[in-house]
């Protein structure tokens, strides 16, 4: 998928990764029990926040990280069918490394 959005300032757009629907107990999970933090990708990132010269302070989040972030962070969006969130760099929670 070719994205066509660039975020602008401190902002990221993020591919949500699918949380199991059923526990290893065989239980299903409703969307509404699911763990709070969320896991995704991030497919693109704006330049970051300027500093009060102007500057541009370099975002710790990259292209490609895997990150957590609240359940309810960001702006949902569609994009040729898939959902994406479009949210601030200080809404990550943490870069899960691998």
């Amino acid at each position: 998928m070719a994205l066509n959005l660039k975020p602008l300032g401190g902002r990221l757009v993020v591919e949500p990764t699918e949380q199991e629907d059923v526990t290893t107990g065989g239980i299903f999970l409703p969307e509404t029990a699911k763990e709070k933090p969320q896991k995704g990708i991030v497919l693109a990132a704006g330049p970051g926040e300027r500093d009060d010269k102007g500057k541009y302070i370099p975002m710790e989040v990259k292209v490609g990280d895997s990150i957590l972030f609240n359940k309810y962070a960001g702006t949902e969006i569609k994009v040729d069918g898939k959902k994406l969130i479009i949210l601030r760099e200080n809404e990550v929670l943490a870069i899960i490394e691998h």
